[in-house]
């Protein structure tokens, strides 16, 4: 079995295409950019179900059997609004998925309420991209704050079929259990 060869213009080398698929609209959550980039935000009372995602050099594994389990756990312990953040955490071997949950009982060990405050940007990332966007992410906090966020996660705002046409739309989501005075400030 031979894959035909296609000729690639040179101002289209590098980029990968996806097949799109038109019958069905994209459900994707759409972000309003002057209330999410580079925004402090309280996060006081937001709650999340958690799983943990065994992953390959940081690429997770298995993620959409995972993802279900994340919805069935999230669904028993409150309600999932509509366009819930879907968090991905840091990790080379596993890696921290999270789902927005409302309502949820905080007492379960799988509801995790981080608390403190986030800084968030809105930005494209684009294949090649997400390390470099995260350390940047990590430094305009730090120069924010005066010192590196506990963890930095990272929402996917697009799918395969939309991700093109929106630029790899992501949110880089800088958290902070503790508010930081901010090191204009001083």
């Amino acid at each position: 079995m031979t894959e035909e060869r296609r000729r690639v213009p040179i101002e289209q080398a590098g980029t990968r295409t996806f097949p799109v698929d038109e019958s069905e609209p994209c459900e994707c959550p759409r972000l309003d950019r002057n209330e999410w980039h580079e925004v402090e935000s309280d996060w006081s009372d937001v709650a999340f179900a958690k799983i943990g995602v065994p992953a390959f050099f940081g690429v997770p594994v298995r993620f959409w059997s995972n993802r279900r389990k994340l919805v069935a756990r999230a669904k028993s312990a409150g309600s999932v609004p509509e366009d819930a953040m879907l968090l991905m955490g840091p990790g080379r071997m596993r890696r921290t998925v999270m789902l927005e949950v409302e309502e949820a009982d905080s007492s379960r060990r799988d509801i995790v309420t981080p608390g403190g405050v986030v800084f968030t940007r809105l930005l494209s990332a684009p294949w090649g991209q997400m390390r470099t966007l995260m350390k940047e992410t990590r430094a305009m906090a730090r120069e924010r704050y005066g010192r590196n966020p506990e963890t930095i996660w990272v929402w996917y705002l697009t799918c395969q079929n939309c991700s093109p046409e929106r630029n790899f739309e992501t949110l880089f989501i800088a958290h902070y259990s503790v508010r930081p005075e901010m090191a204009m400030e001083r």
